[in-house]
């Protein structure tokens, strides 16, 4: 096992330490697209080699298939990192035999996604999650999905189980007895944020897509108050769905958020990845190390589908960025003015 890439950092004051550079899974439960076991197996395989000591997985993947391959291939280890999720149980369903995507998997899992955040949905959920993994603990577990962009109109009635129904407790219940050495939530909204550290102490949030190269929505207000509390924040979705990695000059599909991308997102990533080829820097490996240089940020934890991603995206960490990209970046607006960058780079 190699070095962890760009080193590693504490979850909070937990005394848990992640290398920088994580493994997000949404892949290895078929996102999309189909991986088989031996592929899946081999790009944990990889990953964990190039020196990755934090995987995360959750049981929406793949309605359980991520949780499995993670578990097979860290059954014997012990120096790896693991977290997963809370907030959906998967229930049996026969009629979901076969690949048929859905809610964008295509598995073949006879499980069907059913929302419970209450006190014991949140116990059942651990234990379940245990089970799939076939591993003797969890580390970490992140509270999937609470808030409005996900329930809609039935965001109250969630948040409700989550607070006065008891599921905040049952995570309280479980660190405080050491079953689990961290909890947060893991989301893709900054409100959703905000209302939980209202109610509980968090260790870490996992954020998706809302502080990244293409979008610093949350250095304004969440991760201020990330660094207040002593709250860790890894990066989930480092290429905004896959845009930041590709760029918008090949021609094929892309998407932003889990959709195709709006003019306004295109034209925006046109320019960064402009003056990204200005300064021989790949846009991908800008995307990777920009959410790094905020001292709340803990790990990025892009998903990765095949091994020879594992080797590229560890050189991506490991390119050299002149600071004249990041100054041109922020001269032109595409970087806000209070997000730090690698380097330490202060324009006067």
């Amino acid at each position: 096992m190699s070095d962890p890439p760009l080193g590693t950092r504490e979850i909070g004051r937990t005394g848990l330490h992640v290398s920088r550079l994580g493994l997000g899974t949404a892949t290895l439960g078929n996102l999309y697209e189909q991986v088989s076991d031996q592929e899946a197996n081999a790009v944990l395989a990889a990953a964990i080699d190039q020196g990755v000591t934090y995987i995360d997985t959750a049981p929406y993947y793949g309605f359980g298939l991520s949780e499995r391959r993670v578990g097979d291939a860290l059954r014997d280890r012990r120096d790896i990192v693991v977290s997963t999720k809370v907030g959906r149980l998967l229930s049996p369903d026969g009629s979901s035999a076969g690949q048929a995507e859905r809610h964008g998997f295509k598995s073949s899992m006879p499980f069907s996604p059913v929302y419970d955040y209450s006190y014991s949905g949140v116990l059942r959920s651990y234990e379940d999650s245990l089970q799939r993994l076939g591993l003797a603990r969890i580390d970490i577990l992140y509270v999937h999905d609470i808030g409005a962009s996900t329930h809609g109109t039935d965001d109250a009635f969630h948040f409700d189980a989550l607070t006065r129904g008891g599921g905040l407790r049952a995570l309280e219940q479980l660190r405080a007895s050491g079953t689990i050495r961290a909890f947060g939530v893991g989301v893709n909204e900054t409100e959703a944020c905000h209302r939980v550290m209202d109610h509980a102490s968090l260790d870490v949030i996992l954020l998706a897509g809302r502080y990244t190269l293409l979008e610093q929505g949350a250095v304004s207000s969440l991760l201020p108050r990330c660094e207040k509390a002593g709250t860790s924040v890894v990066i989930g979705g480092p290429y905004n769905s896959g845009i930041l990695a590709t760029g918008v000059k090949h021609g094929s599909s892309l998407h932003y958020d889990y959709r195709p991308p709006a003019a306004n997102i295109l034209e925006r990533v046109e320019a960064i990845e402009n003056l990204c080829d200005r300064f021989g820097v790949p846009l991908a490996a800008a995307a990777l190390q920009f959410p790094l240089a905020h001292s709340a940020v803990v790990s990025v934890i892009p998903g990765l589908e095949h091994p020879r991603r594992i080797a590229e995206t560890v050189s991506l960490c490991q390119v050299k960025i002149t600071g004249d990209l990041w100054i041109a970046l922020r001269a032109e607006g595409l970087i806000d003015e209070a997000a730090p960058v690698p380097g330490a780079v202060i324009v006067e």
